[in-house]
């Protein structure tokens, strides 16, 4: 966000949403942006620079970015809904046990389609969650035609209130798992008495044995399908099974039955972990917080009952159950498991913790600026949770393709049964047969489920590294991208000044300098002056008592020092004095080409005024900026920085980041900005980067947007498809590589599933074929893209892909891909 510093006090203005595209100025606080005010800085002081320095103890100069204090910074991230209700809509959550599957998805779809109070429905299948959008008047009633619609789909629903959570339940219940290893048993029985020779009798009774006990669900959820004309998988294999039976092929039957049954259970357990994984993100928050009372005394207190401002208390070793402030204390606080962030990172009084967090070493104090399901970690299982439903471009192909796929298959074991038989003459047995392990092998489950389990596998990853990233679109689509273009200051820079350097010109050296500067700014809050206060508490130098002070507004202040008048400000205010020289002015000239604002230290002698010396600031590059352009550009991506900035403290930052001037466009109104992401999309798909209000029309402009989570703004937040909830910029390579496995594993999975198909398919043709092998590479196929698609929960980025990055510690799911 390309801002000057601002001189207003925080409006709630500034912390709300905001429209996507905001006024040609926009402001946040009150302050314009840096494009729109070159030429005047904090409270109208002009400044040549365009970074003004007229100071005053009474107000709070922070920077835009900060100066709404903790405010704007404590802004929980809001994940947008599945698509936006309209006027006069409500969404009714149900949870479905048994709905895992887009079998289920599919046969729900049909049922409800006749029910006119529902304008969409939103399927989460990992969560059991069915999100229906409506405008029934009698939402109660509403609530029961659903309950009974479903349950004649086989299925039972339970509402969910709000935003509560379903209800967990075991993948797999004991008796189903008791039920189908008796269910095995019979079916080997069956098959191994068959091979000797025994009584058909004992051979039959094994089999439909194995049938009643693994094979009964699967018969009722055809049946269900074929009343509701769905040609689903549960309707193939019903007819696999009663089909074996009809020909006397009892083992080839219970095997078929057992087999299905087997590889259902183990899909199941297997998605359950993908479950898990979205549920662990916010299971790493505490569920009770140690709660200071009015009288001083400490309680423990479930999370949810811990209100806004409360304090808490967080010893060495406890995780941190809310987000919020240090208010007492210095510790090392370990966020590597919400931002992917190896090393622990220190606070202190002020700093920002993070629920799910570890507090690594001393006691510290807190105040809670998000309760229990509006923090990071609670917005960010919710975003991974609604980002997995929307369907990723792949997911859509699979889903158009199952659709014309198993249609087709189907009628060619009709035509395989009977055309064979009628054509050449002969039995229709042996061709029937042929035709039902062609009907399971038409069986589309393994291709359909294979994209979700991959995706949502790939943005849980992504949410552990500290990528939220808010659909498969996005995720599918990074690896792709041609160009990225970043904003400057709060993006590649930290959005606050910092002392780069001094010249001296007077009596004065260089320490003596800075501690004048610093003590004719004591107690200011503008950002100048508090980084001539840092720089001067970094170097131990005392500060001077002041007398007399007084703020000369648009040029800088004066006061006595020693009893000497010192005056400390812009160029104006030493034109004013008659101070400027040519030293002193070829001086200012060479910081203010290199992007720097320059402050002038001014003194009265004998002969007036005179020059003691320049102090240039400049905004400070983020420490890992410079890393991930270069990784980045490594990759083949074209990376611009387009700023609001004036240009010559673009361009000296584009010199620090290795960026040619060709690629810096600066200084940029908002709409400039949509113009030069408008020209870039041209040449192929484009990511913007950036933090600010003004950046919000680029953000939804570019075919990614990707807002800088920790420091970003609502409207960004709100508008960017990614957020790094780290501002490290090195989380963008890791993206590109994110994106990439994620695409590899999908088309993986995708040539596994058909070419197991195939392979079967040429086998029953050959006549080699049988069910029960169709069923094992049916059911083979569905586990192992299931599986290859759980690796990327354990995705972590190579050594390659950022330099310099240091080295992550492994996650709940394991060490490296």
């Amino acid at each position: 966000m390309d801002t000057t510093p601002s001189t207003s006090a925080c409006s709630p203005a500034c912390c709300s949403p905001t429209p996507a595209a905001p006024p040609p100025e926009p402001t946040c606080c009150g302050t314009p942006t840096a494009a729109t005010e070159s030429s005047q800085g904090c409270g109208g002081h002009a400044h040549q620079q365009g970074h003004a320095h007229g100071h005053g103890h009474d107000h709070d100069h922070g920077p835009t970015t900060a100066s709404c204090g903790s405010a704007c910074q404590a802004t929980p991230l809001s994940i947008p809904p599945l698509a936006g209700l309209a006027p006069g809509q409500q969404r009714l959550r149900l949870h479905i046990a048994d709905m895992d599957c887009p079998t289920e998805e599919a046969l729900l779809r049909k049922h409800l389609a006749g029910e006119p109070a529902i304008r969409a429905l939103h399927f989460d299948l990992l969560g059991r969650v069915l999100s229906i959008d409506h405008d029934a008047p009698d939402p109660a009633g509403l609530v029961q035609a659903l309950q009974q619609r479903i349950q004649a789909a086989g299925l039972a629903a339970l509402p969910l209130d709000g935003q509560r959570a379903a209800p967990v339940a075991p993948a797999v219940p004991v008796p189903l798992r008791w039920r189908m290893a008796a269910a095995g048993a019979a079916a080997v029985a069956s098959e191994a008495l068959h091979y000797l020779g025994v009584a058909e009798a004992a051979v039959i009774a094994c089999a439909l044995l194995a049938v009643t006990l693994g094979g009964l669900p699967t018969l009722r959820k055809g049946w269900v399908a074929l009343r509701s004309l769905t040609l689903n998988i549960h309707l193939l294999m019903s007819l696999a099974v009663i089909g074996a039976l009809a020909l006397g092929q009892w083992p080839e039957a219970a095997m078929v039955v057992w087999l299905f049954g087997l590889s259902e259970m183990l899909e199941a357990l297997s998605l359950a972990r993908a479950r898990d994984a979205i549920r662990a993100l916010s299971a790493l928050a505490p569920e009770t917080a140690w709660l200071r009372l009015p009288d001083g005394q400490w309680t423990e207190r479930p999370s949810e009952q811990v209100s806004l401002g409360a304090v808490l208390r967080i010893r060495a070793g406890e995780r941190v159950p809310l987000d919020g402030q240090v208010i007492e204390g210095q510790s090392s606080v370990n966020e590597a498991a919400l931002t992917g962030e190896s090393l622990p990172v220190p606070k202190q009084p002020g700093d920002a913790l993070l629920a799910g967090s570890v507090n690594e070493l001393g006691l510290l104090l807190m105040t809670v600026t998000a309760a229990k399901g509006h923090t990071l970690l609670d917005r960010m299982a919710q975003a991974v949770q609604e980002a997995q439903a929307q369907r990723a471009p792949t997911q859509r192909f699979v889903d158009r393709f199952a659709r014309v796929y198993t249609p087709l298959v189907v009628a060619a074991a009709l035509l395989l049964a009977l055309l064979p038989p009628l054509w050449l003459g002969g039995p229709f047995t042996p061709w029937i047969y042929k035709a039902l392990v062609l009907m399971v092998v038409a069986c589309p489950c393994a291709l359909v489920i294979s994209t979700p389990v991959t995706v949502v596998s790939a943005l849980t990853a992504g949410a552990r590294r500290g990528l939220l990233i808010k659909g498969g679109l996005y995720l599918e689509q990074a690896h792709l991208l041609k160009s990225v273009a970043l904003d400057k200051t709060g993006t590649l820079t930290e959005g606050r000044p910092a002392l780069v350097g001094r010249t001296v010109l007077g009596t004065l050296d260089e320490d003596g300098l800075l501690r004048h500067a610093a003590s004719l700014d004591a107690g200011s809050r503008h950002p100048l002056a508090l980084a001539l206060l840092e720089a001067a508490a970094a170097q131990d130098l005392p500060l001077l008592p002041l007398q007399e002070f007084e703020t000369l507004p648009g040029r800088g202040v004066r006061a006595r020092l020693h009893g000497q008048p010192w005056h400390l400000g812009n160029e104006t205010l030493a034109r004013e004095l008659g101070a400027l020289s040519p030293a002193a002015q070829d001086a200012a000239r060479r910081w203010s080409e290199s992007g720097c604002s320059v402050l002038w230290l001014l003194q009265e002698g004998p002969q007036g005024w005179h020059c003691e010396g320049l102090l240039a600031l400049r905004d400070r590059l983020r420490a890992h900026s410079a890393d991930a352009v270069a990784a980045l550009q490594a990759a083949g991506v074209q990376v611009h920085m387009l700023s609001g900035d004036q240009r010559g403290a673009a361009l000296a930052t584009a010199r620090e980041l290795g960026l040619p001037q060709a690629q810096v466009q600066a200084p940029l109104l908002p709409e400039q900005k949509l113009a030069a992401i408008a020209l870039l999309r041209k040449r192929g798909l484009v990511a913007m980067v950036g933090d600010g209000v003004n950046d919000a029309p680029a953000l939804a402009r570019a075919d990614i947007g990707i807002a800088m989570g920790a420091a970003g703004t609502a409207t960004a937040l709100e508008t960017a498809d990614i957020a790094l909830m780290q501002d490290d910029l090195r989380r963008l390579p890791e993206l590109l590589a994110l994106s990439r496995d994620c695409n590899r594993v999908l088309w993986q999975n995708i040539a596994l599933a058909l070419g197991l198909k195939a392979c079967v398919l040429a086998l029953t043709l050959a006549g080699w074929g049988s069910l029960w092998l169709a069923v094992l590479a049916d059911a083979g196929a569905a586990l192992l893209v299931v599986l290859l698609g759980l690796r990327l929960l354990r995705w972590q980025p190579g050594a390659q892909t950022v330099p310099g990055a240091s080295r992550p510690i492994a996650d709940a799911a394991g060490g490296g891909r």
